[in-house]
């Protein structure tokens, strides 16, 4: 299922889950946010980060193992050519608390020189819808206590902070 959804600029971002066929374009966005966003990196030895080789191996799970999750690509048109310009990561959880089927949000990230165009709105925008037509009941995330950009983006989405702390042990 592909979506569109409108972005605060004039330009249409169509978005879709990745594919085999996408799946270079995901392994460049993902690749880029995971080796250079400061935010990610200041937790990334806690979270056991394994560099590209996990990221490769990651990417080959969600195309054989859809039912797990997926990497939510939006893209764009630029000089007549459709671009990839931002990704996320959406894993599936069974939440005792909604009753059903919530979605995970992680390594959010959009393409340089694309930020501040709408982009990530129009991504999240149609992601909410894909998951409600799957039959998800919410969407969880995490930010960077320090990262007040992403702050205010997820707060303008309608994301809420709750009063917990995310923590992580390597097993």
């Amino acid at each position: 299922m592909t979506g569109m959804a409108p972005s605060s600029a004039a330009m249409a971002i169509e978005c879709e889950p990745m594919t085999a066929a996408t799946r270079s374009d995901a392994s460049a966005l993902l690749g880029e946010f995971l080796a250079a966003d400061e935010h990610y990196l200041a937790s990334s030895a806690a979270y056991g980060d394994g560099g590209a080789d996990a990221l490769r191996r990651a990417l080959d799970m969600f195309v054989a193992r859809p039912e797990l999750g997926f990497v939510w690509i939006a893209w764009a048109r630029e000089r007549g050519r459709r671009i990839a310009v931002g990704a996320c990561v959406v894993c599936r959880a069974i939440s005792t608390s909604r009753g059903g089927i919530v979605a995970k949000l992680d390594d959010v990230t959009i393409r340089g020189g694309w930020q501040g165009r709408g982009v990530g709105s129009a991504m999240l925008e149609a992601l909410a819808g894909h998951l409600r037509g799957e039959g998800a009941r919410r969407i969880d995330t995490a930010c960077h206590r320090e990262n007040a950009l992403a702050w205010r983006f997820y707060e303008r989405m309608g994301f809420r902070p709750l009063d917990e702390a995310r923590l992580a042990k390597l097993i």
